[in-house]
C-alpha cells in the first residue's frame, strides 16, 4: 500500500488555500501531466509556452488525487478534487518548507560546477546502506525542482539528498535556506556559467550560498585540490562552520585518493581516511568518478557514518544516458559503442569525457570518433576555453573529430590539419553525415551542451541500431 504523502488539510494549513470538492489525500506531487500516476497531486504551474491549468481535467482522468491550481480550470464538476491558492509556484515552496520541517531526515545538500548530479545519484546510494533515503530526480535542482523534491519528501525517509544548481549570483541562496542541509558538498568550482560572473572567484561565491542554509553544528564537504579551495574555506569560517571535511588527491585532504583504475565494468577505488584504507567499485566509468566518490565518502563521514557500508553500495551507480552513459547499437555487421554525453559540456567536463572515450577501445577494425558541441554560457572566454581544448582532443586520439556549432570554430582551427571531418553549425545539419561515417566496432563520444540539442546526433546513431540496444554501462 503506497503512503499518504498529503492529506487535503494538511497540504491547506501548510498553503492556506481553499479546497474544492471531495475530499482527498496523495502519495505523490507531479509537476508534469504526462507523468501523473494514481494519487498524485498535480501542481498546475503556469509558464511561458504552456499553462499547467489546461491540463487538469487530463490529470485528474489520468488518476490525479487532486490538483493545486490558481483558478478553476473550464469543464470540471463540481466535485472535482482542487486547491486554491494565490500562487501555484509559491505554494509548491510552502508545501516543500512543510515537508521539510515535519521531517526527521539527515539532509546532505549537494553543488558544484560538475558532477553534482553523479554526486547526488552515488550519495542517494550510499545512504540507502543505512536507512530509507529519497533523492531529487533527474536534474531537479533549481527554483521549481528544489521545492518539488522537498514536497516529495516522505514522513519514513532517514536520509534524503538534494542537489542545488545555479547559473547566476544569488540562486542557490533562497534554495539551501528551504532545503536546510545537515551536510553541504560542494564538488568543485570551475569556469562553468562563467558569461554570468567576472571571473571564477565569483563563481566559487555563488556555490559558497549553499553554507547560508546549513542547520546549527551543520558541515561543509570541500575539494581540496580545487583552486577556489581556500576561499570557500574563508566563506565557511564568516559563516561560522567550523565542521570541514576535505577529499582529493593532495596529502592535505581527510579522505585521500591513493589508486584509481578503470575499465569495461566501472572503476575500482583506493582511498585512505584517516589512516584507515578503504576499497569500492563505482559502475562509472572514469578518474573523475573516483574523484567524486571522494566527496561522497567524506560526506558520510561528515555525517558521523562508517563509510565502509555506503560506498560498498556504488557498484550499482553508473553514469546516465546524457551524463556518460555507454550504449551498444547493433548495427549490421557488428556493433558500435555510443558514449552518450549529449546533455550538458563545459570544459572539465569535455576533457573528463575525453579521458574515458580514450580508454574505450573500439572493436578490431573500429575507429574513435569524437562528435563536440560547442560549450555554451562562458562569455567572453568562450572561444580560448573551445580553443583549449585540442590538448585533450589530440591526447585521446580520435580517428575522426565532428564539431558543431560556431563556437567550435576556435578549436577547429587549433587541431592537426585533416584530423575535422565534418563542422556544421547546427545538430540537424550535420547528423546524418555522421549517421553515414559510423561503422560497426567504432566507439562514439557525443558531448555538447543541452542547447546545442545533440540528442539529434544520438537519435540518429540509434536509428541504425538494429533492435534492441543494449547498456553498456549506464543508466
Amino acid at each position: 500500500m503506497t503512503a499518504t504523502l498529503w492529506t487535503r488539510d494538511a497540504a491547506v494549513a501548510a498553503t492556506g488555500g481553499q479546497p474544492h470538492g471531495r475530499d482527498w489525500f496523495a502519495s505523490g506531487v507531479v509537476i508534469d501531466s504526462r507523468r501523473v500516476g494514481p494519487g498524485d497531486l498535480f501542481v498546475a504551474l503556469p509558464g511561458e509556452r504552456v499553462d499547467g491549468h489546461d491540463f487538469v481535467a487530463r490529470a485528474l482522468q489520468d488518476g490525479a488525487a487532486a490538483a493545486l491550481v490558481s483558478r478553476r480550470p473550464d469543464g470540471l464538476g463540481d466535485d472535482a478534487p482542487l486547491l486554491l491558492v494565490a500562487d501555484v509556484l509559491d505554494s509548491l515552496a510552502t508545501l516543500g518548507r512543510a515537508a521539510r520541517t515535519r521531517s526527521s531526515a539527515r539532509i546532505a545538500a549537494v553543488t558544484g560546477s560538475v558532477g553534482k548530479t553523479g554526486s547526488k545519484e552515488m550519495l542517494a546510494a550510499a545512504l540507502a546502506a543505512y536507512g530509507p533515503t529519497q533523492a531529487s530526480q533527474g536534474n531537479l535542482n533549481n527554483h521549481i525542482g528544489a521545492p518539488l523534491s522537498l514536497a516529495r519528501l516522505g514522513r519514513d525517509a532517514a536520509f534524503a539528498v538534494l542537489e542545488l544548481g545555479m547559473n547566476h549570483p544569488g540562486e542557490i541562496r533562497p534554495l539551501t535556506r528551504m532545503v536546510r542541509p545537515h551536510v553541504a558538498l560542494i564538488t568543485n568550482v570551475e569556469p562553468v556559467h562563467a558569461g554570468y560572473f567576472t571571473g571564477i572567484g565569483q563563481i566559487a561565491d555563488a556555490k559558497a550560498e549553499i553554507l547560508e542554509g546549513l542547520e546549527p553544528g551543520g558541515a561543509v564537504v570541500l575539494n581540496r585540490d580545487n583552486s577556489q579551495y581556500e576561499r570557500l574555506l574563508g566563506h565557511a569560517g564568516r559563516l561560522g562552520v567550523d565542521r570541514i571535511v576535505t577529499f582529493g588527491a593532495g596529502a592535505g585532504a581527510d579522505i585521500r585518493l591513493l589508486n584509481a583504475g578503470s575499465d569495461a565494468s566501472g572503476t575500482r577505488v583506493d582511498a585512505e581516511l584517516g589512516g584507515r584504507r578503504l576499497t569500492w567499485t563505482i559502475g562509472g566509468i572514469g578518474r573523475h568518478w573516483a574523484l567524486n566518490s571522494l566527496g561522497v565518502a567524506a560526506t558520510l563521514v561528515a555525517m558521523d557514518l562508517d563509510p565502509a557500508a555506503g560506498m560498498a553500495a556504488l557498484t550499482g551507480v553508473s553514469a546516465m544516458r546524457g551524463r556518460g552513459g555507454q550504449v551498444r547499437l547493433d548495427l549490421p555487421g557488428g556493433a558500435l559503442t555510443l558514449i552518450d554525453e549529449s546533455y550538458n559540456a563545459s570544459p572539465p567536463a569535455v576533457r573528463a569525457a575525453l579521458a574515458v572515450f580514450a580508454d574505450t577501445r573500439p572493436a578490431a577494425g573500429g575507429r574513435r570518433i569524437a562528435v563536440l558541441g560547442d560549450m555554451l554560457e562562458l562569455g567572453t572566454g568562450a572561444a580560448a576555453a573551445h580553443r583549449s581544448l585540442a590538448a585533450a582532443v589530440t591526447a585521446a586520439g580520435p580517428d575522426a573529430v565532428f564539431l558543431v556549432g560556431p563556437e567550435m570554430r576556435a578549436l577547429a582551427v587549433a587541431l592537426p590539419t585533416g584530423l575535422v571531418t565534418g563542422n556544421a553549425d547546427r545538430s540537424e545539419d550535420i547528423a546524418a553525415m555522421i549517421a553515414a561515417a559510423v561503422a560497426p566496432g567504432d566507439v562514439v563520444l557525443v558531448k555538447g551542451s543541452l542547447g546545442m540539442r545533440m540528442k539529434a546526433i544520438v537519435t540518429a546513431l540509434e536509428a541504425l541500431a538494429v533492435p534492441p540496444r543494449r547498456m553498456v554501462n549506464g543508466g
